[in-house]
């Protein structure tokens, strides 16, 4: 069974940077897609970014194309999200999830999800 542990959330001023990692434990990261979601109060979860196996496909949103990056370190069984250039408005909890193979923004499918991290960006 897949495990995801997500880090690296915390409070930073605007135009600072986090980089968050996601840990995956039970699997190693070959044959998974792991995408970055997040949510905050009030607001529907998103999705913000994904990367299939051995970096061959990478999603960004529109609202984080350009500012954030995802990559994964397979050796680790890590996927990293750079984050750069943030905003209040990226001010959520931000999750890894993982489904087979393949990226999708369809949350429904990815069957392992962790426990998030936050991320608070304020002045």
């Amino acid at each position: 069974q897949v495990q995801l542990v997500e880090s690296g959330g915390g409070l930073v001023q605007p135009g600072g940077s986090l980089r968050l990692s996601c840990a995956v434990s039970g699997s190693t990261l070959d044959d998974l897609a792991i995408g970055w979601f997040r949510q905050s109060p009030g607001k529907e979860r998103e999705a913000v970014s994904c990367v299939t196996r051995s970096d061959v496909s990478t999603y960004y949103s529109d609202s984080v194309k350009g500012r954030f990056t995802i990559s994964r370190d397979n050796a680790k069984n890590t996927v990293y999200l750079q984050m750069n250039g943030l905003k209040p408005e990226d001010t959520a909890v931000y999750y890894c999830a993982t489904r087979f193979l393949m990226c999708t923004p369809n949350m429904g499918s990815y069957g392992s999800w962790g426990q998030g991290t936050q991320v608070t960006v304020s002045s």
